[in-house]
Order: C-alpha cells, then structure tokens, then sequence
C-alpha cells in the first residue's frame, strides 16, 4: 500500500532535481550585468567620422531655404519607429551662409542675414533625416518670417534647451508611440548664470510620424533648492536596461570646473509620468528628488560637465564627459571616461585623455569641444558614433558672435567613431 504514495514521492523529487538542473543550465536573466561578470571598460580608440561631420556641413551650408538650420550646439538625437532619425538642438543659427572670404578676408564660409540681423535661436530647434541619412528639414516655431524655438519658452521669461530622447507608448499597454523629449528648464540670470538659472526638468510629448508639439510636464522641479548650483537637472544622459530607463544629471556649481552627477530612474515607458520617477540617495530609490544623492562626486580631477554621456558596453557602463580636471581651457578640449557596474556606481576614473579634433582657425586657444554625446543608433562593426559640440570662447568681455558668423564652422557638431577597450580598476 505505501509504493504508490511512495512513488509518487520520488517521481516528483526527481522531477524538481530535473528542473533545478536545467534552470542552472539555462541562461539566467540579467547574467551578462553582474558585478562578477563586469570588467573595466574605456574609449581605447577612435577615428574621424567624416559622414555626419560633412552632412551636417552640407545642409548648414545649403541656401535652398533661410529658415533652417546652419549651426547649433547640444547635440542629441533619437532614432524613430520609421527610419528616420530625430536631431535635438539648443541655441541655433538659422539664415543664409556666404561664400569665402569673410569680412574679416579669411578664406571661411561665413553667416548674414538678407534682412540685416542675422536670427539667433537662443533656445532649441530639431533637424530630421532620412533614413539614408540625408538632413531634410528644420523644425522650429513662429513663422519662417519669424521663427521661433520648436519648444516655446516657458511662461514668465526663461527657456527650454532639449536634450536625452526615447520612443515610448503613448500610455503603458498602448500599441501607439510618441517621442518624449526631456528638456532643461532655465531662467534668465547674470554673472555666473549668464547660460541660465537651472529650473527644473520637464518631458515633451511629440506626436508620430508628424512630430507635432503635444505638451510639455514638468517631472522634477528644483526651485525649491535655493543655491541654484546645487539644483540638479536630469537628462544629460538615458539608458534603457530591463524595464527600467536611467536618468543622468548634474548641478551646476559655479566655483566648480565640474559638476557633480546623480541618476534616477523611472519604468520604461514613463518618462512623463512624475510620479514614477525615484531618485539614487546613496543606498536606495526612493520617491523625493531633493535627497538624491551624488553617484559621482566632483574634486580634485574628479567631476562630469554640465553635459556628458552615458552607454551600456556589455555588462559595464561607460559615462563619457569632458576632462574637467584638465583645468581652465584645457577642460573644453579633451575628453574622458569613467566605469561602473551599476547605473548607481561606484564609478571608477577618468580613465584617459582623448582630444578630438577641432576645425582650423585663426585663434585655435579660444575654441573649444565640449558636450560629447553618443548616437548608439549609427553603432556599426562594434564603432560607437560620438558627436561633440565647437564654440568659440574667447577673451572675457569679447563677443562670440562675430566670430562665429564669420566661420560657421565653429558651431557645428562634429563626430568620432570610438571602440571601448579594457581599463583597470
């Protein structure tokens, strides 16, 4: 009377022993990102991208139309759902580009107006390409008589610079997609905050295919921090892994060469929703923004730019930014790297120097390549695409426009491609 109870007792301990062993043998969720699996990582080399370097430069200097796009800084981008590639700009020249030479007689492209004044999209504008990777057309607001940032300014003054972007649901379970934009919230100021008070961050929605403006949600708002340096805007970088998009930001000390950079992190398909977003405080995600916590901390040669950029290479994460322990100028020339194993750190480095090429000029000391970002969307033959910003700085006191309309190549992106190599710990 007892074997068949028995038998069954040991069919099914025989049958848990199979399952256990074949669990063990199966690949295990999320193996490729632990820590014993994650190894340093760094840029180990890199070349000259001269496709997107030179496509920018053809449309910027294309005169079909002088409503678009012939320079800009903050460069990001988003891949759609058909093809096409979305590209996000802050401030912005717009207008007609002239032959060589320049007023000042240099052999340079250089940037008018037919009507006198030359427009300066201080805020934001959007490029489109194809999906061959032709620039087709400009996205911006008001009229092509007066045109105006594609995400209007903020009521009460101020104005939205964009910067990370995903391709989302239009609500979480829907089959429908937008683009959610996060952007960068800042008001007017003087002295130190000559770029901009930091405000808050916000989520914009755009519909698809047509790219039409929806709204715009304020996620986490800073205001509330009265030192404006230790107001944190997220957005700098967002990386998707698992069911999870991670969020980077920075502060913005003003006595600093850097900053220091936290993260949060929100359900994938989220990015509007403020009540989802949780904050890193150092030992846990929790709900309020104000007691994040740094997960790299600026001092010494430690320290990210306002604007740097992060990417998942295998199990490790690599955060790439300008060298701010470079010092002074020398920290808007280079650029460096740093590693973890988690979104949260610890982050080790920097980790090399890489000084990316900038355009010739007749006052190399004074131009500078600053924000790099990656385009892991143009990723080919494991070559990550990185594009970084030109600007002319010069002497305090000594305006930049000028200078930048007589050589438009000194406000417009330019691109590496790069391949990540072991670094130590």
């Amino acid at each position: 009377m007892p074997k068949a109870p028995l038998t069954r007792t040991v069919t099914a301990a025989t049958l848990l022993l199979a399952v256990a062993a074949l669990l063990w043998a199966l690949p295990r969720a999320g193996a490729p990102g632990r820590a014993a699996d994650c190894t340093g990582r760094r840029i180990a080399s890199w070349s000259a991208d001269s496709r997107h370097t030179a496509e920018f430069a053809r449309y910027g200097n294309d005169n079909t139309r002088t409503d678009d796009w012939t320079g800009g800084d903050g460069t990001h981008s988003v891949r759609l759902p058909d093809g096409r590639t979305l590209w996000l700009f802050s401030d912005t020249f717009l207008d007609r580009i002239q032959a060589p030479p320049n007023p000042q007689g240099e052999n340079r492209r250089w940037r008018t107006a037919d009507t006198g004044g030359t427009p300066f999209l201080r805020h934001n504008s959007a490029v489109v390409m194809s999906r061959s990777g032709r620039l087709e057309r400009t996205l911006t607001g008001g009229t092509a008589a007066a045109p105006g940032p594609f995400f209007p300014d903020p009521p009460g003054g101020g104005w939205r610079w964009p910067v990370r972007a995903s391709v989302e649901p239009r609500r979480p379970g829907s089959p429908g997609k937008v683009v959610r934009v996060l952007l960068w919230n800042r008001a007017p100021g003087t002295g130190p905050w000559i770029f901009g008070v930091p405000r808050s961050t916000e989520v914009a929605t755009l519909s698809l295919p047509g790219l039409r403006l929806e709204g715009i949600t304020r996620t986490v708002g800073r205001t509330s921090v009265a030192d404006p340096g230790r107001r944190v805007l997220y957005g700098a970088a967002a990386v998707r892994d698992g069911g999870w998009t991670y969020v980077f930001g920075s502060d913005d000390p003003p006595s600093s060469p850097a900053s220091s950079a936290y993260v949060a992190r929100v359900p994938a398909g989220r990015l509007g929703d403020r009540g989802s977003w949780r904050f890193w405080d150092g030992a846990q995600w929790q709900r309020r923004a104000g007691r994040a916590g740094p997960v790299l901390r600026e001092g010494g040669r430690r320290g990210v730019g306002s604007a740097f950029t992060v990417v998942r290479d295998g199990p490790a994460w690599v955060l790439i930014t300008m060298d701010t322990g470079g010092g002074g100028a020398a920290g808007m020339r280079a650029l460096t790297s740093y590693w973890s194993c988690s979104p949260q750190g610890p982050w080790h480095g920097p980790n090399g120097r890489l000084t990316p090429p900038r355009p010739p000029a007749a006052d190399p000391q004074y131009v500078a390549a600053y924000n790099p970002q990656a385009h892991p969307e143009f990723t080919a033959d494991g070559a990550l695409v990185l594009s970084y910003d030109i600007n002319w700085l010069g002497p305090p006191g000594v305006p930049a426009d000028p200078r930048l309309n007589g050589d438009v190549d000194l406000y417009r992106p330019r691109f590496l491609r790069v391949r990540m190599g072991p670094a130590g710990r």
